[in-house]
């Protein structure tokens, strides 16, 4: 009897491959795709593959019935708020910038796939992440390698994940390339996804109607927009709407960047420099193998999702040192570390 394997199915062209790519290595795959909550306003602009939407949702059922797989819903709306969105908002009011993607994957996506899992039996879960998943017969350990591609690799928002979730984790589409998949799938006739394009929204709002959301649930907030010598600039409604980096929506006379928020404070300078950093502290650091390597350890490293790899030393009291100067250095965003292909870990900015 074939192993079965839930999918996590968002109705986009990655779950849709590895659907097609289980039942060619001999799994029974079982689509599951989450019911997540939308913020409900006619503000927020619904795009077309945003993954929480009914069409969503039509769309990974249809998938998984032309593949000849069943396909469930499951309810997660509450859980998403508490874990997802209640996690930006504090964030958000603690003068930090989130990273919900990371967050969501350990704490809500994958949390709650291995919940239906164990409800009906299931010991694995795949998804269509762009990464690798081994097993290290030396160390007894599993481990988190980087996509093939990459150019797409995920490794960035999986990097949160405990050995107990990799243990069940399989992932089909880390050694295939984004192009390889599109074609894979519409050689399978699923031929709309030539010119579906990917989302760059929040699963649950849409990126035009991010800063309606952030008033309404935090409101507004107001206070002065300041130089590094505290001179007053002007006036901004609440630091909750500004990262660092920022330059568009300061409303002054000269280009200047966000260098940091302190209290009811943001801190800002026409200079770009004033952005670098090559010392970054870390909180709330997590290894993927369950335990702390020696320190200090050479590494590379990445303090956003996409950015280059940049050579550091990790040191003890979890400090990062790059060699070259990171610009936008960001509270509140994942700092995540590797040792060739292989993902060690993450800490958050503090």
């Amino acid at each position: 009897m074939s192993e079965p394997v839930v999918v996590g199915m968002s109705g986009g062209v990655d779950s849709t491959y590895a659907v097609i790519a289980l039942q060619e290595q001999g799994y029974e795959p079982i689509g599951v795709s989450l019911k997540l909550p939308v913020w409900d306003s006619d503000k927020n602009v619904i795009c077309e593959n945003r993954c929480c939407t009914q069409e969503s949702l039509d769309v990974a059922k249809h998938v998984c019935e032309q593949l000849g797989v069943p396909h469930h819903v499951y309810e997660a709306e509450e859980s998403f708020k508490d874990e997802v969105i209640g996690y930006i908002i504090d964030e958000l009011r603690d003068g930090k910038t989130p990273n919900p993607c990371t967050v969501c994957n350990r704490n809500f996506k994958f949390s709650k796939l291995l919940e239906w899992a164990d409800q009906h039996n299931v010991n694995y879960v795949a998804t269509g992440h762009y990464a690798r998943v081994r097993y290290n017969e030396q160390t007894k350990k599993y481990e988190l390698l980087k996509g093939k591609d990459e150019t797409k690799d995920q490794s960035y928002g999986l990097a949160y994940l405990s050995q107990a979730q990799l243990s069940r984790i399989i992932l089909p589409l880390g050694d295939g390339d984004k192009q390889e998949v599109i074609q894979t799938v519409i050689t399978k006739g699923f031929t709309a996804y030539k010119k579906k394009k990917e989302s760059q929204d929040f699963c649950f709002v849409g990126k035009k109607a991010y800063q309606d959301f952030l008033q309404e649930e935090i409101g507004v907030k107001e206070g002065n927009i300041v130089d590094k010598q505290g001179n007053i600039l002007g006036q901004h409604q609440g630091v909750h709407f500004y990262t660092i980096g920022q330059k568009k929506g300061l409303r002054l006379p000269a280009k200047h960047y966000v260098i940091k928020k302190e209290n009811d404070r943001v801190v800002v300078s026409a200079d770009k420099k004033d952005l670098e950093k090559k010392t970054i502290l870390l909180e709330k650091v997590s290894f993927i193998a369950g335990e702390p390597p020696a320190l200090p350890l050479r590494v590379t490293a990445r303090i956003r999702y996409g950015q280059p790899l940049k050579r550091a030393t990790l040191q003890e009291g979890y400090k990062i040192v790059f060699e070259e100067p990171q610009a936008a250095v960001t509270p509140g965003q994942f700092c995540v570390f590797y040792s060739e292909d292989v993902c060690l870990g993450c800490g958050v900015i503090e």
